[in-house]
């Protein structure tokens, strides 16, 4: 079964692949939008993660806003794509996985160099404008992937894009829940596990669901960055039920 599903993901990550190359650069960006919906669901499908989506009664999605959450598992881009279609902003580390790194590239995703502020400086000018062209960014504003029932400091750098593009943030609260509802061990990424065992032990497990909550949008007109960043934090928290501290 294990060999199999092995199978299955290396044919789906060569198709992700093919696409890249060959589809992307014919299609316009709605189509390629819809194409890496497509890809992530199915590759959530294949790595038995059941996708639930939920949101408070009444509340509407952000026409146009950046998109954060909490970060627990590589599998979080897939997740939200699955979702909703965004270009992300990811470490540097992540280019360098193999075959994710490239098809990451590939659907746009944005890789920031760790500590260097010259990298900040030009990737946020980056993510103004590709706000401003229409374009829906996400980011996980701890900087690096947690242990289920923790949640780091927000950093707030990146929120500024959102003020000066004029856009409010639209949190995401992530967790990835067993049968009985309590965090799944299996999707933790942390330390020094490799991508390989963090997919190995994805791969073993059952029933895994990753519940996305969609919370109330925060403006960022007349608002400073690290009051954004707090107030993102404090909604997140909540909704995963953590403490706020």
């Amino acid at each position: 079964m294990i060999a199999y599903q092995y199978l299955r993901i290396s044919a789906h990550l060569l198709a992700g692949l093919w696409t890249c190359a060959v589809v992307f650069p014919r299609t316009d960006a709605a189509g390629r939008e819809r194409r890496i919906q497509r890809w992530s669901g199915q590759l959530l499908a294949i790595c038995g993660v059941q996708l639930e989506v939920r949101h408070l009664a009444g509340q509407q999605p952000a026409s146009h806003a950046m998109i954060v959450a909490n970060h627990v598992s590589w599998l979080d881009i897939f997740v939200i794509n699955s979702h909703q279609p965004c270009r992300f902003v990811a470490k540097s580390d992540v280019r360098d996985w193999p075959l994710i790194g490239w098809l990451s590239s590939k659907a746009g995703t944005v890789f920031l160099a760790r500590g260097n502020r010259r990298d900040v400086r030009r990737i946020y000018a980056g993510l103004v404008g590709a706000v401003h062209a229409g374009e829906r960014i996400a980011f996980f504003p701890e900087g690096t992937t947690t242990e289920q029932g923790q949640l780091l400091p927000f950093h707030a750098n990146l929120f500024e894009a959102a003020i000066e593009a004029a856009v409010p943030v639209q949190p995401y609260a992530l967790r990835y829940l067993d049968a009985s509802g309590a965090p799944h061990p299996a999707v933790a990424f942390i330390g020094d596990m490799s991508f390989a065992q963090s997919i190995a032990a994805i791969l073993r497990a059952r029933e895994i669901r990753a519940e996305l909550v969609r919370l109330p949008v925060i403006e960022t007109a007349g608002a400073h960055r690290r009051d954004i960043a707090s107030k993102t934090r404090q909604s997140v928290a909540q909704a995963l039920g953590h403490p706020e501290s």
